[in-house]
């Protein structure tokens, strides 16, 4: 039997520490019950003393997910444990996740504590953190720039005080995948107890190395946990793909000899609504999940694959939940065989009504496009692109017109507080005339900081998929919509993005710093 590798997901943490991705508490439950689907084994499901929306949809998902343990971040702080183990406490299997940084700059510039101050810390809340639960997890921040000998230390002495999993993050990203691999096999071999716990690796990409990090402490430095993200969202360049290191794990397993429990037919589903509740599309070229990861253009290439498909494909598409042959619906197909789509295509939902809500929806595309595909049916699921965070502004119509040589012009109707109000102006292009007509009336002083259009689907009638960014007093949200009118898609992603400017707190900034 192989050794099984634990996969610890921080979408939910660390992926939405990338700016704009601020998520809804619902958002957050959605997703974990997805990651919950797809086989992960931790769900660091958020930092419960960031903020009380944090430690609530930590609670909702401990109460929800009965398969995965669930997770919650702490820095090496009394009351952060405390807020962890309340947040967990209705979990079938519930972690606390504490750290606290070990790199002399970081123990020198940001903590301002000797390292024997920090290692009493450290034991101070794994003891802590043990009064609420026997899984308890001690990292190490910015292991990778830590003197080993001091490292040693500290984990040694956190496994004494009872943590069950070491983690030995490359906070920077300043790993190079080798001498990583045979760091943290040497932190180990250090360690005299290193055997009473699980050891762990988190990697970010700033120079583009997280996964290769990730695989090289698995493989050469004996770590059987590692922790990612759906898509590698994250802090700064982001963290290493879940989709990457579970496929390279399977695919190669030859060299590996590792097994995890991931069901791989859920990636691409999983990367999808990802991708839509955050509003960071997935470029085409991504491995695994991107369009492109399975398509060929070469001659040479399409004729080997038609002759054998594993002369230039290592991986079978359907095997991470692309479909080959992709069920075209339209509007004369009944609501059993979009519920049966539903179905295959793996999309979560909690009720007849929601299905039935959904296919009102369907119906009314399918009287705009003929034909409706899998990326469209996903999309009229995405929470931010069929209903606005709040009630407090709403897309009711609009009015837009171009023409040859005359300015753009446009006219708003929309919802405030439960009235109506419409505004309207002029501006260089339609996009920019709608978004001033908006701002005309609204006048939310917001910086639009991204506009980014993806076609769902590749025809000239696709869905559009809209992101707006918007910045404002420190606060960087995303607007998601997605509509068979680029126009009207762009107007509602920017309402949604002054919905979520309006009712979602910045999570506190120097929390968000003392990450690993």
């Amino acid at each position: 039997m192989m050794e099984k590798l634990i996969i610890f997901d921080t979408t939910l943490r660390d992926g939405e520490q990338s700016p704009g991705a601020t998520m809804t508490g619902d958002e957050k439950v959605r997703i974990a019950q997805q990651l919950e689907r797809l086989g992960v084994d931790v769900i660091e499901a958020g930092f419960a003393a960031a903020s009380v929306g944090d430690f609530l949809a930590i609670q909702k998902i401990s109460s929800i997910v009965k398969n995965s343990t669930v997770c919650s971040l702490s820095r090496a702080l009394e009351r952060d444990i405390e807020k962890a183990g309340t947040a967990i406490s209705a979990a079938a299997r519930g972690r606390i996740h504490t750290f606290i940084a070990t790199s002399p700059i970081h123990m020198q510039m940001k903590l301002h504590m000797t390292p024997e101050q920090v290692i009493e810390n450290a034991v101070k809340a794994v003891r802590l953190a043990r009064e609420y639960t026997d899984d308890v997890e001690f990292s190490a921040e910015d292991a990778s720039r830590s003197e080993p000998d001091f490292l040693a230390r500290i984990c040694e002495a956190a496994i004494e005080a009872g943590a069950t999993t070491v983690n030995l993050p490359d906070t920077v990203g300043y790993a190079i995948p080798e001498q990583f691999g045979s760091f943290v096999r040497d932190i180990r071999t250090r360690v005299p107890n290193s055997d009473k716990a699980v050891w762990s690796v988190h990697c970010h990409d700033d120079l583009g190395m997280a996964t290769a990090n990730s695989l090289a402490g698995v493989h050469i430095g004996g770590a059987r946990q590692l922790e990612c993200t759906i898509n590698g969202l994250g802090e700064r360049a982001g963290n290493c793909p879940l989709e990457e290191a579970v496929m390279a794990i399977s695919t190669r397993s030859d060299y590996f000899q590792l097994q995890c429990g991931i069901n791989t037919k859920e990636l691409v589903p999983t990367s999808k609504l990802v991708s839509t509740v955050t509003g960071f599309p997935v470029q085409p070229n991504k491995a695994i999940v991107g369009a492109n990861a399975f398509a060929h253009a070469s001659g040479i290439h399409q004729d080997g694959v038609i002759k054998a498909r594993q002369t230039y494909e290592i991986m079978r598409a359907e095997d991470v939940g692309w479909a080959r042959d992709r069920m075209v619906l339209g509007k004369l197909s009944g609501r059993n065989a979009f519920k049966q789509r539903i179905q295959e295509l793996g999309i979560p939902v909690t009720s007849e009504n929601e299905i039935n809500e959904a296919f009102l929806r369907f119906k009314d595309l399918a009287d705009r496009k003929s034909e409706i595909y899998d990326e469209d049916i996903q999309a009229l699921f995405a929470p931010s692109g069929s209903q606005p965070l709040s009630n407090y502004y709403g897309f009711v119509s609009l009015d837009q017109r171009s023409e040859t040589g005359e300015r753009p012009y446009a006219k708003v109707v929309m919802t405030e507080g439960g009235g109506e109000v419409t505004t309207e102006a002029y501006g260089n292009g339609p996009v920019d005339s709608v978004f001033k007509a908006i701002e005309a009336h609204v006048k939310s002083g917001a910086t639009l900081d991204l506009y980014a259009v993806n076609a769902i689907t590749g025809t000239s009638e696709a869905l559009g998929d809209v992101v707006v960014r918007l910045s404002l007093g420190g606060r960087i949200v995303n607007g998601v919509a997605t509509d068979a009118d680029i126009i009207a898609a762009s107007a509602k992603a920017y309402i949604a993005a002054l919905n979520k400017l309006k009712t979602v707190s910045p999570m506190n900034a120097q929390l968000a710093e003392q990450t690993p």
